[in-house]
């Protein structure tokens, strides 16, 4: 063991000791058709008067914040929406729904939309109690106060924002996605309403699903083992094979939309006690880079990342396998671990997600294998993943005509 490895498992071993003496989370969630009505009566009895709506400006015109929010009319909380949340949030979007929010002496915040609206409200709770900048919040457990109470009803199946102690945003000035992480992050109440979820274009419901299937698998596989990570990481993949194709192409299917919204929440509390892996390591710099949507890079790079993890990851990986029905009986984990890794690869086929990334350039490389490097060093993925094993990955993902 190199002195780089010596580094990283004492730095992981440091963290989950820390990790092991924090408060546990707790989860409320709504579920099932309509159930965003239900989430809104239990935020008419908490006793506010003066609620911050965070989404985004399609999902006001397209009529889903109304719907959403429809049991609040007759309720005495006065609403503001802010709608200015952009893909890949950043510190400017933060900091605009804060004023918002403080103009209108706002006590909790209700996120309606995708990841980026969910991570944006969740550091916009936490700004409005606070005058520290939200940049100094970077990394895990930095905030000294007690954010706003968060609710949160996600209109996308896949970033697990709704069940996770976690936030990424994105600093302009150098293209860096930074994660924030405190579980008092986490939302104290979610719907997981699948009337919201019918609308969700093809292209949206397979990439944020893929994101779902990568915060499953990468929980598994992880180096640990906490609380029931394993079990519900279990679970959504299952989740995600059974129902991913058929919410793709039949998306009024309410049961398949109502599976990935499980599938995305069940992730979500898996990655939240053992935490993500080198496939996100890479993806965030695709995202950062080159503006790939974060569910579209880790279809992308998993796969890559998965093979590279092998024989380490061997044993998880074919026990998800044979949990989704590939393998005969005596087959060896390594080759059912084969098989999983090319269903992974397969399932992004048929979902019509890209293999390349068109924008990349060998160019690049060095910058996205130092921040790639850098992030999945305090991630506890089977494989501790060097410039090399980057630069892998990266060589796959180089468009045909660059290769």
């Amino acid at each position: 063991m190199n002195l780089k490895h010596f580094v990283h498992f004492a730095k992981l071993a440091l963290t989950r000791m820390v990790m092991n003496f924090l408060p546990g989370s707790s989860y409320l969630a709504f579920i099932g058709q309509n159930s965003a009505a239900q989430l809104c009566g239990h935020v008419s009895r908490s006793g506010i008067s003066r609620l911050l709506v965070v989404t985004d400006q399609i999902l006001v015109d397209l009529g889903v914040v109304a719907q959403a929010t429809a049991a609040l009319e007759a309720s005495d909380i006065e609403i503001t929406i802010y709608s200015g949340v952009t893909p890949d949030p950043s510190f400017e979007v933060v900091e605009k729904g804060v004023l918002i929010g403080r103009d209108h002496r706002c006590e909790a915040v209700l996120a309606i939309g995708g990841g980026s609206s969910l991570d944006a409200a969740k550091i916009i709770a936490a700004s409005l109690v606070s005058r520290t900048d939200p940049r100094e919040w970077v990394g895990f457990s930095k905030l000294t106060e007690d954010p706003l109470p968060i609710y949160a009803i996600p209109t996308t199946s896949g970033t697990g924002s709704e069940a996770t102690l976690g936030s990424v945003i994105t600093d302009l000035s150098d293209h860096k996605k930074l994660v924030i992480g405190d579980v008092r992050l986490q939302p104290a109440a979610v719907a997981l309403d699948s009337t919201l979820l019918q609308g969700m274009p093809s292209g949206i419901t397979a990439a944020t699903g893929m994101d779902a299937l990568t915060h499953a698998i990468e929980a598994y596989v992880s180096r640990w083992e906490r609380g029931n990570s394993r079990e519900l990481a279990s679970n959504a993949v299952v989740l995600v094979f059974e129902n991913i194709k058929r919410a793709f192409s039949h998306g009024a299917d309410l049961d398949a939309r109502e599976a990935m919204a499980v599938a995305a929440y069940y992730a979500g509390m898996a990655i939240n006690q053992v935490n993500v892996g080198n496939v996100h390591a890479i993806a965030h710099q695709l995202g950062a880079q080159y503006g790939v949507p974060h569910g579209v890079a880790n279809a992308m790079v998993m796969p890559h990342v998965l093979e590279l993890s092998q024989p380490n990851a061997d044993k998880g990986l074919a026990e998800l396998g044979r949990r989704i029905g590939l393998g005969a009986q005596g087959e060896s984990d390594e080759l059912v671990a084969q098989m999983f890794v090319a269903e992974v690869a397969s399932l992004r086929a048929d979902l019509d997600l890209p293999a390349h990334v068109d924008a990349l350039v060998e160019a690049d490389f060095d910058l996205i294998c130092e921040r790639a490097v850098a992030e999945g060093d305090a991630y506890p993925a089977p494989v501790f993943f060097g410039e090399i094993e980057v630069r892998k990955v990266l060589s796959k993902l180089l468009p045909p005509s660059r290769e």
